[in-house]
């Protein structure tokens, strides 16, 4: 069964001013529902996840500010969004399900995330609307509770996995790929384990192509045995910050190949749902609710 990590915190407790791109979390899970993609009994209730996993990935100095709201005016300027308590609450049950769903997907192929792929929040610090960071949080729930040996995240969101590529840095046992806007925010790139910095405007044949080129040779090369896949749909043509030029069905594509190899080849993924800012909000659920369909179409 398809399990897939969800909460009401998910979209009703953000900031004004920030509620449209986020009413997705939302309304996704409405039509799926809607559409008989999944039915309520798919969904799970993820709970917040505990001060000492989130210390074996974030410095306890930050986390110590964070969960105290004392982060300065200039640390919750790059966070994007007003710090409050419901802020850090949400983000600590949306790192939660993350870390319920890897073993959602060790039981049965593919699990999912509504919310998460904060893949901008360093070991120190948040940024673009990441405080904590999902995927290195579960990645290495994985590796210490030995339940993967090498874990390969794959990070297509526009934007470089920068706090990802950051915190795992010296650690050998996760390869990160990127595959993101080479022109586009963050300026200053981390260095993943792997980067493909893509051209303003490049469109569906060339974008799948260069995917088609790195990620089979990737499974060949690392020989994961747990895939995170940072699934942004801020790659489409109307996207507001994504630069790129790829329509709905190219970004299905996208997310057909992934899943189809992680289910060829027996590898456990997560798919967080990472970044989506186009003007219409239908055409950012419609993206996202295509991974989805793909996940029960591949895996079930």
């Amino acid at each position: 069964m398809l399990k897939i990590a969800w909460s009401k915190e998910y979209a009703h407790h953000l900031p004004e001013g920030h509620r449209f791109p986020m009413l997705k979390y939302e309304l996704l899970p409405e039509q799926l529902l809607y559409e008989g993609t999944i039915t309520e009994a798919n969904f799970f209730q993820p709970n917040p996840l505990s001060e000492e996993q989130i210390l074996r990935v974030h410095d306890p100095a930050y986390w110590h500010k964070l969960k105290h709201l004392q982060l300065t005016p200039s640390e919750v300027r790059k966070t994007g969004f007003p710090l409050s308590q419901a802020l850090v609450d949400r983000e600590v049950r949306i790192m939660g399900g993350t870390v319920e769903a890897a073993d959602f997907a060790l039981e049965f192929g593919v699990a999912m995330n509504i919310a998460g792929g904060t893949h901008h929040a360093f070991t120190d610090r948040g940024e673009g609307f990441c405080l904590l960071n999902d995927i290195a949080l579960a990645a290495q729930y994985l590796l210490d509770e030995q339940k993967a040996e090498k874990v390969l995240v794959v990070d297509l969101d526009v934007h470089q996995g920068n706090g990802t590529a950051q915190i795992f840095r010296e650690e050998p046992r996760v390869f990160t790929f990127s595959m993101h806007g080479g022109k586009n925010y963050p300026f200053h790139k981390e260095k993943s384990d792997l980067d493909v910095e893509l051209p303003d405007g490049i469109e569906d044949a060339a974008y799948l192509a260069l995917l088609n080129d790195h990620l089979p040779q990737l499974l060949d090369h690392v020989e994961p045995d747990f895939l995170f896949f940072q699934s942004g749909v801020d790659v489409l043509a109307t996207d507001k910050l994504g630069k790129l030029a790829m329509t709905t069905a190219g970004c299905k594509e996208r997310d057909r190949l992934v899943l189809e190899l992680c289910h060829k080849n027996n590898i456990p993924v997560v798919a967080s749902m990472g970044g989506g800012y186009s003007t219409r909000i239908a055409d950012i659920v419609e993206a996202h609710a295509n991974t989805y369909r793909l996940a029960q179409q591949i895996f079930f």
